[in-house]
């Protein structure tokens, strides 16, 4: 993937979000290892801007390490600064899985009660009613009746 070009004025701003960051993954004494490369890509996608910490002296080195972080993780390089590397990527969206099993949660309603005198603006209120309420016709919230017991259940208990 070749890395994310950004405008003077993107790249500005992403370094002064990143003012304030601190380094989420260190490049230590072996340099840029495959563990490094998956722990930087698993670091984008969960925040998108990150600071990575080389604790080499070689500053040709860095920047190297720089081009190859974003060019191999699709993203942007923001900025090199001592031995902190900028990299931004945009979060990808999160899949949802469906859950079958799930049943509805609570659901909103409004009601409106209108006044008995003709001139007076209707109250309305949002009511909240749960899976276990219902909602009368007046705008009050109730619970569901009880199921009735089946009658051969019914009939052997009274024996």
């Amino acid at each position: 993937m070749p890395a994310i070009p950004l405008t003077p004025a993107q790249r500005a701003a992403y370094r002064g979000q990143a003012h304030h960051l601190e380094p989420v993954v260190m490049i230590g004494a072996e340099g840029l290892t495959d563990a490094v490369k998956a722990e930087v890509d698993a670091a984008l996608k969960a925040h998108g801007l990150i600071k990575v910490r080389v604790l080499g002296d070689d500053r040709a080195q860095r920047e190297a390490w720089l081009q190859q972080l974003a060019d191999e993780l699709g993203a942007a390089p923001v900025q090199h600064i001592g031995k902190l590397l900028v990299l931004w990527r945009p979060i990808p969206p999160k899949a949802k899985a469906p859950d079958e099993d799930r049943k509805p949660g609570p659901r909103e309603f409004k009601v409106v009660k209108y006044s008995k005198k003709g001139g007076q603006r209707p109250e309305i209120k949002t009511v909240r009613v749960l899976g276990n309420q219902r909602l009368t016709p007046g705008g009050l919230v109730k619970k569901a009746k009880r199921r009735q017991k089946s009658a051969k259940k019914a009939a052997s208990a009274a024996q």
